[in-house]
């Protein structure tokens, strides 16, 4: 992980990797079909001996992400949204607070719904219904990751038990992919969410007992979401007889087994998954869990640094990425 960690999580996108070879043929791990690159033997041996020697094609070492572009409140008509540019995989996360009933199980709280798009113009493998598979997958593991009842305040989103409640809508829009793209996604949801603002209603009883919600008028009349125990997704690649975080596609081909890890702010391990048809044993699953959490808290040190550097700045943040 570098240490300047405004490098590794800037406005602007600071670092653009070169992809090598040419030609297209399809990469494919597990459920993920990911966008279209081309290896030859030759080129599969310098990337995994270079990562032996902890030096990839890029220059990072095994441990290193790549600079992260990171922007929020990009669409004007959601309550919160953000964009998140890491190598050549671009993210688009937009939120949106509705007013929903409460579900049965949990009368008191609120909830997130997920919703994934994986759009043709990413890579041509997503064309029809190219990317169902992927988007399942995606929605599956945001899922189980935003299950823990520590993650987000759900019952701070109850308006009146048992009959109306917000609930937030996360739509993630694919638009482009270059490699680890689980971590991209999760970094753009914590922006996202931390970005939202929740209108603050009252609940009005008449002398009739009956009720009726008013919203407030005041923009900035509004709830925050506190993004504290978000976690950010770190997955690590196994490669040869080591390890990397934030692969590139190349370096994904050369992985056959991956471990999706769940980290919070504080190094919390709170999910994990493998990806991918090779095995893992156990020395190095505990290996990657250990690095996972490192690099885990450091990432989230560098994120919620920028998010807070650009909430100071206010209206007079200028827009570089999109519709900017």
């Amino acid at each position: 992980m570098q240490t300047n960690e405004t490098s590794l999580v800037s406005f602007r996108r600071v670092l653009v990797t070169a992809s090598p070879g040419g030609g297209r043929s399809s990469v494919w791990n597990g459920a993920r079909a990911m966008a279209s690159v081309v290896l030859s033997e030759a080129e599969k041996v310098y990337i995994v001996h270079g990562i032996q020697a902890d030096l990839r094609v890029d220059g990072r070492g095994c441990e290193d992400y790549r600079c992260i572009e990171v922007e929020t409140d990009v669409v004007s008509n959601t309550s919160g949204s953000a964009r998140v540019k890491l190598g050549h995989t671009d993210i688009l996360v937009g939120v949106k607070a509705e007013m929903g009933t409460p579900k049965l199980e949990n009368p008191n709280e609120g909830y997130l719904e997920f919703f994934v798009d994986c759009s043709a113009n990413a890579t041509p493998e997503f064309e029809g219904r190219g990317g169902e598979e992927l988007a399942t997958e995606i929605v599956n593991t945001l899922y189980r990751i935003f299950s823990s009842e520590s993650t987000i305040d759900v019952k701070s989103l109850c308006i009146n038990p048992r009959e109306h409640c917000w609930v937030l809508y996360v739509d993630v829009l694919l638009l482009e992919c270059g490699g680890n793209l689980f971590d991209a996604i999760s970094i753009a949801v914590k922006a996202a969410l931390f970005n939202t603002r929740i209108p603050k209603v009252r609940v009005l009883e008449d002398e009739e007992g009956s009720k009726e919600i008013e919203l407030s008028d005041d923009p900035y009349d509004c709830i925050r979401l506190n993004v504290e125990n978000v976690p950010c997704i770190i997955t690590l690649s196994k490669i040869g007889c080591r390890h990397v975080v934030d692969a590139t596609l190349q370096e994904e081909a050369c992985s056959l087994a991956s471990l999706l890890l769940s980290v919070t702010s504080r190094g919390t391990l709170t999910c994990m998954k493998k990806l991918g048809n090779g095995s893992l044993d156990p020395e190095s699953i505990f290996e990657m869990m250990e690095t996972g959490k490192r690099v885990g808290k450091k990432l989230h040190t560098s994120l919620q640094k920028i998010l807070d550097k650009e909430e100071s700045l206010g209206t007079t943040r200028q827009k570089v990425g999109f519709l900017g």
